[in-house]
């Protein structure tokens, strides 16, 4: 008996010459989804445009503690500062932290997470040790310290000390999926038809990613966003600057909660609450993506909602 042989070269471009279903790279459209855009889109707005309409936030006047009002919309502060003012300030301030946070978390956790699993070797292995030891590095306490020894803190300053202490979970997911990816047939086929490797990088690889990419950021801006409040609540955030944190602090330094000064601290905690549930809708929007048995069973839980007693009752006979 003799065994047929096949050339790789001929087979690498019998693969390569066969169609390929093309994964849908972009959430669906859904309810989550629609809501959560439109009030991210909401708040950036108002973060960009909202400085730009109002006076200074640092402006003392001798009216202090006053109510909301037509001439102060969110009232004042202890020292008669315009809290709505503050606000506008405060959400260019997180927005920005936020940003910053999710390009370097996506930059840093990109390059040792994907590029080091596709490389492979004692690349990978070297990539992964370090990542295994920024990952079980306590992030808080780290940012805490830092932020304690330096006295004049920017705004970039704070975000670059949330990022470093933030990328490395996201890697390890990266490379967990690069790691997968990289085995498949159409990539193995773009190998051996001699293509380069950064370009099976960018064109065979990274498109696949794109949606876990994309849940990493957000996740990555809510926990900067979260983090930057914490630490400005403790008086360790940006030295200067507004952003919902600092608002917090200030409230609590001037006792507003003690003297029902609702109007002080009840706006940046909603916005925070409000821009994190957005967030996190977006978020579940991708994951549809990410995990389809998640989609279906998503689908399947709508179609129930749907049914009348008796279908489900007919359902469940079918299913024993």
């Amino acid at each position: 008996m003799s065994t047929a042989t096949q050339d790789p070269a001929l087979a690498a471009a019998a693969a390569r010459s066969q169609p390929r279903r093309r994964r849908r790279t972009l959430p669906p459209m859904t309810p989550k989804l629609a809501v959560g855009l439109a009030i991210t889109i909401v708040i950036a707005g108002f973060g960009a445009v909202g400085p730009l309409l109002v006076g200074s936030p640092s402006e003392v006047r001798n009216i202090g503690m006053t109510p909301p009002s037509a001439e102060f919309w969110l009232g004042t502060t202890q020292t008669g500062q315009d809290v709505f003012a503050q606000l506008a300030h405060a959400t260019r301030g997180s927005l920005l932290i936020g940003l910053v946070v999710g390009i370097l978390t996506l930059l840093l956790s990109s390059f040792f997470g994907v590029v080091g699993a596709f490389a492979g070797g004692w690349t990978d292995e070297a990539f992964s040790l370090f990542t295994n030891v920024m990952l079980v590095i306590p992030g808080l306490p780290l940012v805490i310290v830092i932020s304690s020894y330096v006295t004049e803190k920017s705004v970039w300053m704070v975000a670059v000390v949330l990022a470093i202490t933030s990328w490395a979970g996201s890697a390890r997911v990266l490379r967990g999926f690069t790691l997968s990816v990289r085995n498949r047939d159409y990539v193995l086929a773009s190998r051996v038809s001699g293509e380069s490797s950064w370009r099976i990088l960018t064109v065979e690889i990274l498109p696949n990613l794109v949606p876990l990419l994309a849940s990493q950021v957000v996740f990555a801006v809510i926990f900067a966003i979260l983090g930057e409040a914490g630490l400005s609540f403790l008086g360790l955030g940006a030295t200067g600057s507004f952003t919902w944190g600092t608002m917090l602090y200030y409230a609590q330094n001037g006792l507003a909660l003690r003297l029902g000064a609702w109007w002080w601290f009840v706006p940046p905690g909603l916005m925070l609450a409000v821009f994190g549930a957005a967030l996190a809708l977006i978020n579940f929007a991708i994951d549809s993506i990410i995990n389809p048995k998640l989609r279906d069973g998503t689908r399947e839980q709508r179609k129930r909602w749907r049914m009348t007693k008796e279908q489900l009752r007919e359902s469940e006979e079918e299913v024993v």
